[in-house]
């Protein structure tokens, strides 16, 4: 029986001092509140009341800075807020400084971005700080990089979620942003249309080109013919001028299909007949 008793309670014993570490955490083993050793993850087993175990969570984090009103070198109010991603580092020395370097690592984390964040913002304009976010990140990363190195923890990166102005300050920004956009969309539309209207006006000139080309080609035409007519005149009808003017006065009327009496020994008679002799 006594045997029996001894047994039940090494069982107990044993049963109360499995620990069991997830792969996501790792753990530390004091005992009698000295630092003992180090838990892996899987089967741990301590000695109750004796050892303690405290885990810590070796994944990435995010914390939130939280929004905050931050006077800007314009004296303007702007609200502020970031957020900042760690892990605690898996080694057995970085998990002993997450707990025996600082307390409350989490909230730490956020004091420190909060403080850094006025400081750097405190130094710039508000349009600065706007068009800057990426200057603002980097500098925030740096100082909590530099700051934690103790902690065992690793910064992973900062994001700078917002830097919103005083409300009236927002709406005459809004205002000067949309009479920008109305100033932009006049100017596109007043350059579509002397687009449009150049591409009229050199239609026209073209238009204007051909015609005039056109009765250039035709007056050289009509130079042509008379040529060739002078020059035909010259080699047949030397001599016979008024002939060959009865004969052009005779072609324009038969070209209008007038109708024409002619009498009997007129000299229209004579001047085909003085024709066909030619």
């Amino acid at each position: 029986m006594y045997y029996v008793v001894l047994g039940i309670l090494a069982l107990i014993i044993f049963l109360a001092g499995i620990r069991i570490v997830r792969p996501t955490h790792r753990g530390l083993i004091e005992r009698l509140g000295k630092y003992h050793h180090f838990a892996t993850p899987g089967f741990n087993w301590i000695i109750p009341i004796i050892d303690r175990m405290y885990t810590v969570n070796v994944t990435e984090q995010m914390v939130n800075a939280e929004p905050q009103e931050i006077i800007t070198n314009d004296n303007l109010n702007a609200s502020v807020d970031a957020q900042v991603y760690f892990r605690v580092k898996s080694d057995e020395e970085s998990v002993k400084g997450s707990l025996y370097n600082v307390n409350n690592f989490d909230y730490q984390i956020v004091n420190l971005a909060r403080t850094t964040l006025r400081n750097i913002i405190g130094t710039l304009t508000l349009k600065s700080a706007n068009s800057e976010r990426g200057k603002i990140n980097a500098e925030l990363y740096r100082t909590l990089h530099n700051e934690t190195q103790s902690w065992g923890i690793e910064i992973v990166r900062t994001e700078l979620k917002q830097i919103d102005p005083p409300r009236d300050v927002q709406e005459t920004m809004n205002k000067v942003v949309k009479a920008e956009n109305e100033k932009i969309a006049a100017i596109d539309s007043a350059t579509a249309a002397e687009t449009v209207a150049d591409g009229v006006k050199r239609a026209k000139i073209k238009e204007a080109e051909g015609i005039k080309q056109s009765k250039i080609l035709h007056a050289e035409g009509e130079a042509e013919a008379i040529r060739l007519v002078n020059e035909a005149a010259n080699k047949y009808f030397i001599g016979n001028a008024q002939l060959l003017r009865k004969l052009e006065a005779m072609e324009a009327s038969l070209g209008q299909n007038s109708k024409i009496v002619v009498p009997s020994g007129s000299d229209l008679v004579n001047v085909i007949g003085q024709m066909a002799g030619v």
